[in-house]
């Protein structure tokens, strides 16, 4: 499956690609930022929320950013749809920190380790391939 960088001001592109996240029957539909400096999947809490789900009864977690500042998650398994292919029980860490726009993250755990990524920056071009 092939997404396009996403344009933002000043010429600046970054693998921004649309997905679906779903929790038994609600689906949301979510931008995430493909990030091969990520341990795992990153989710705002708010997404959480929508979903009815009680964040602090998933696994706890910490992360440190590029600033180094160490912030707690909590990890829940949900569904994704990215391309138009399902994947289940994919591990999502819901972090409280995210501002309210921001876009999630897919990083080493829960998706490099599903997708072999190929990201083509000249063409403004991502590839995935799933390794299932």
């Amino acid at each position: 499956m092939k997404f396009e960088y996403k344009a933002y001001g000043n010429g600046v592109l970054r693998p921004v690609i649309p997905i679906q996240v779903i929790h038994k029957e609600t689906v949301i539909f979510y931008e995430v930022l493909i990030d091969s400096g990520a341990d795992a999947n990153i989710f705002s809490y708010e997404i959480a929320d929508i979903f009815g789900i009680d964040i602090t009864k998933g696994e706890k977690g910490k992360i440190a950013g590029i600033t180094g500042e160490s912030k707690e998650l909590y990890f829940h398994y949900l569904d994704l749809r990215i391309g138009g292919q399902l994947f289940k029980n994919v591990r999502v860490g819901f972090l409280e920190e995210m501002g309210q726009y921001a876009y999630g993250v897919l990083g080493q755990k829960g998706f490099f380790d599903i997708f072999i990524v190929k990201f083509d920056l000249i063409k403004k071009a991502i590839e995935l391939k799933p390794r299932i």
